[in-house]
């Protein structure tokens, strides 16, 4: 089994770039069937490549593809991703980075733990993961391995966060915005501030916001329940969508994060508002990929828009700090990688073997020896039962009727043979069945 992923992220690829291979969490499932559908049925070398596992990780910083198959498609992965988002293979080459094996399970595991991110040791990440995750499964598109690959990485990340102090100088990226506020203005309790969209990252925003008692909080939102619901949190009020281009001059402080396509402030609302405004400035935050605020913006006097990629210098000003718990987090993660790795070799023919096939075939088989013996036996008791025998009595035909089916082939062996032979099965038998016994006798 092979697995591969790429990517591109905030240190690769410019954000006009990453926005054009932003994908919200109700587009993944049709996007990973179309990838799926892709690596199994075209032509030429992608029909080698049936019933690949996938998953798609997309957040503001990064957009990732991990893939798990019998051969590796990295090419083909590549070409169909450079498709959907409508550039040049070469171009999206350039700026993403492509991993197998091992190399995949370590970058997952950082991504996961806040190493890879723009804030060092952010927590966000590893919640963002889970829902992929969950969006991944419930599409039909998780196999065993990536499952692995993932669950191990959840775990590698909690033992991350609560043996090392990794996230415990991490600026976020909503404190980062109240920060370059406060630069702008001497007293946050005298500024309108409103807020478009309702998700996780406009609700982190709206709580550091708060906590400076703003003279006045506004979410903007395409549906005014979930608006009302958050403004309800910040004593503010909800606003229609429609309704932000007249009403942009009446706030000196705009974040948006969206899941739009396309932006929804533009070069001439802002215009219009900062006429009315009478050139009063505008703190804007543009926290959405692909942008919510036309970029021409910047460019404008009286505003101070920050992307996402602008808000990098901030938070990370206290990184130095958390050099020595970083290297904690990658002896975590070495080891969290060679069992990943040792995990894959068993399942790999060319791994660990018995009797030159796969341990995982054997293991497979063994369950399935196991489950046939117990149904038997369950069947049994049930007619015995039903026949009014005594409870105790089925119970300890059904036990003994277990233990002699998978007693019965060992005790074979034990009596075939020479006397080296039995002597060598009786060194195996013991090593396998008694091992607990001699563990407990200690």
């Amino acid at each position: 089994m092979a697995v591969w992923a790429l990517g591109i992220n905030h240190t690769t690829a410019p954000l006009d770039l990453r926005g054009r291979f932003a994908f919200a969490l109700d587009q993944i499932a049709p996007t990973l069937h179309g990838l799926r559908e892709s690596l199994g049925n075209s032509g030429g070398a992608a029909s080698r490549h049936p019933g690949v596992e996938t998953a798609i990780i997309s957040t503001c910083n990064r957009t990732e593809i991990y893939c798990a198959g019998e051969a590796p498609a990295i090419d083909h992965t590549l070409g169909w991703l450079a498709h959907s988002g409508g550039v040049s293979t070469s171009l999206l080459r350039s700026h993403s980075y492509t991993l197998e094996d091992s190399l995949v399970a370590r970058h997952a595991f950082r991504v996961a733990s806040g190493l890879d991110s723009m804030v060092l040791g952010e927590a966000q990440i590893l919640g963002q993961m889970k829902d992929a995750v969950r969006a991944a499964e419930t599409a039909g598109a998780l196999g065993t391995t990536l499952n692995q690959l993932f669950q191990r990485s959840f775990a590698v990340a909690k033992e991350v966060r609560s043996s090392t102090e990794i996230g415990a100088h991490s600026i976020s990226m909503a404190a980062a915005a109240v920060r370059l506020a406060s630069q702008l203005f001497e007293d946050l309790t005298e500024i309108k501030v409103l807020f478009v969209g309702a998700g996780e990252m406009i609700e982190l925003c709206a709580t550091h916001f708060a906590a400076k008692n703003p003279q006045g909080v506004a979410i903007a939102n395409r549906t005014l329940e979930r608006g009302e619901k958050l403004a309800s949190r910040f004593g503010g009020e909800v606003m229609r969508l429609a309704d932000l281009p007249e009403r942009l001059h009446e706030f000196d402080a705009v974040i948006s994060c969206t899941a739009s396509s396309l932006p929804i402030i533009g070069l001439g609302a802002v215009e219009r508002a900062l006429k009315k405004r009478r050139n009063r400035p505008m703190f804007m935050v543009d926290l959405a990929v692909p942008r919510d605020i036309e970029p021409e913006v910047k460019a404008l006097r009286d505003v101070y828009l920050y992307t996402v990629d602008d808000l990098a210098s901030v938070v990370q000003t206290a990184q130095a700090n958390r050099q020595a718990a970083v290297a904690q987090a990658e002896a975590i993660i070495d080891a969290g990688v060679q069992s990943f790795m040792h995990w894959m070799d068993l399942r790999s023919p060319a791994g660990t073997s018995v009797a030159g096939g796969a341990v995982v075939p054997l293991i497979q088989q063994l369950n399935a020896q196991t489950d046939e013996w117990r149904a038997l036996e369950i069947a049994r008791a049930k007619k015995l039962l039903a026949k009014g025998e005594d409870v105790d009595a089925v119970l300890e035909a059904l036990s003994r009727g277990l233990t002699q089916k998978m007693l019965h082939g060992t005790m074979a062996e034990l009596r075939a043979g020479d006397a080296d032979m039995r002597a060598q099965t009786a060194q195996t038998v013991s090593r396998l069945f008694l091992r607990s016994q001699s563990k407990n006798s200690l």
